[in-house]
Parts: structure tokens; sequence; C-alpha cells
């Protein structure tokens, strides 16, 4: 159990890492908003693992706000490159 453990924390801390990169890379906002909804899933697939593991439901109201953060913040993204883009027109 310990292995699986500790390469389930690799693989989440490979996949943080390389989306990071990719939030502060860009090289559009487009791939930056897209990188952080990964990222905010990663969080949550963390946040899920944890309480699989350790048999508990305390952190399912976070996993909620979390997701609730990463729809409008997609749907706030959107709008404003939607606005840019008529602008540019």
């Amino acid at each position: 159990m310990n292995l699986l453990l500790m390469a389930i924390y690799i693989a989440f801390a490979a996949a943080a890492l390389i989306t990071l990169w990719r939030i502060i890379i860009g090289p559009s906002i487009l791939d930056r908003a897209v990188a952080s909804d990964v990222l905010l899933t990663e969080v949550m697939c963390v946040l899920g693992a944890e309480m699989a593991i350790n048999h508990h439901t305390r952190s399912l109201p976070v996993l909620l706000i979390i997701a609730a953060v990463g729809v409008f913040g997609s749907i706030s993204i959107a709008r404003f490159v939607a606005r840019r883009d008529n602008a540019q027109r």
C-alpha cells in the first residue's frame, strides 16, 4: 500500500509541475486557462484520492467549491476572450 501511495503522489506531483510550467510559459491566455483548469482538476483528484484512502468525506465541500471556481473561471475567461476578439474585428 505504501508503494502505491508513493506512486500516486509522484504522478500527481509531476502532473502539477508540468501544468504549472504551462501556466507560466503560456503562450496564450487560452493555454493558461486550460492549464489552470487542469491544475484545479488535479487538486480535486488529489483530494478525492485522499478521501478514498482515509475513508472519509470531510473534503467534499472543498471539492464542490473548487469545481464551482473552475466552472466560473472558465466562463469568465471565455467571455473575456470573446469580447477581445469582437473588439479586434
